[in-house]
């Protein structure tokens, strides 16, 4: 659990922050397996901006599928539309952004997880992980954002690409 915590705390909104998300049976016409990814609205502590940060979905056309394989492994993909509404709850100010990337986590039978994400994503970073990569902790980016959290709890992040809107400095 404390391993999803992690990969929760440092990836995407695409997969609908972790506890937030739940899936439903797909609708006809996207394909077997894929289910709908639905999201609830949370609010994100002033450690990250400075200020409360309201985080909601105005459009979430989010599918995820899961695969198994008999040897213990378990590969998440991840696609859709998705947007976000970010409200700085001081102020009012707020900011939608489109974090409709994709994604694919692959669980290991060991415990180790690898978190790889394409296209826009949204990230919340810890302040020592957003100080060490040059971004900012509350964004969204273009490109790949790799996290690896290995079976000893072990950090590795990679990050190519730029940051389309820092949504801390974006709400001020």
């Amino acid at each position: 659990m404390r391993r999803l915590g992690i990969i929760v705390a440092l990836c995407t909104l695409l997969g609908m922050v972790g506890g937030v998300a739940t899936s439903t049976p797909a609708l006809a016409g996207r394909g077997p397996k894929w289910e709908v990814v639905t999201a609830q609205p949370f609010t994100l502590p002033a450690a990250f901006c400075g200020f409360r940060v309201r985080v909601a979905f105005p459009v979430n056309k989010a599918y995820d599928k899961v695969l198994k394989s008999s040897d213990g492994f378990e590969i998440t993909l991840a696609t859709g539309e998705v947007r976000v509404l970010y409200t700085n709850l001081r102020t009012g100010k707020a900011v939608t952004e489109n974090v409709s990337g994709q994604a694919k986590v692959t669980t290991r039978p060991d415990g180790s997880v690898t978190e790889a994400d394409r296209g826009h994503t949204g990230v919340f970073l810890p302040a020592d992980l957003a100080r060490r990569s040059g971004l900012p902790r509350v964004g969204v980016t273009a490109g790949s954002i790799t996290v690896s959290v290995a079976a000893d709890g072990s950090l590795t992040f990679s990050f190519r690409g730029h940051v389309l809107v820092d949504v801390c400095a974006a709400l001020r």
